[in-house]
């Protein structure tokens, strides 16, 4: 699946998280938040676990077609 940074950092700023809380909170390793970041696709488990933490539906975070 591919998450949208833009979508995550906009849910991260809702919380005033930063990705060492998100991590935290989520139980996703820092590392795998850096790829994530650097364009990787992610895991349904991970976009589950991202979204859980972050209190919204998964796909708020979903990769929009043709944007990011």
């Amino acid at each position: 699946m591919k998450l949208s940074i833009h979508k995550l950092g906009i849910a991260m700023i809702s919380k005033k998280w930063n990705y060492k809380q998100l991590s935290e909170e989520s139980g996703v390793s820092r590392a795998t938040l850096s790829s994530i970041n650097c364009g990787k696709r992610c895991s349904v488990t991970v976009f589950g676990k991202l979204a859980a933490a972050l209190g919204v539906d998964p796909a708020e975070l979903l990769e929009s077609e043709g944007r990011p």
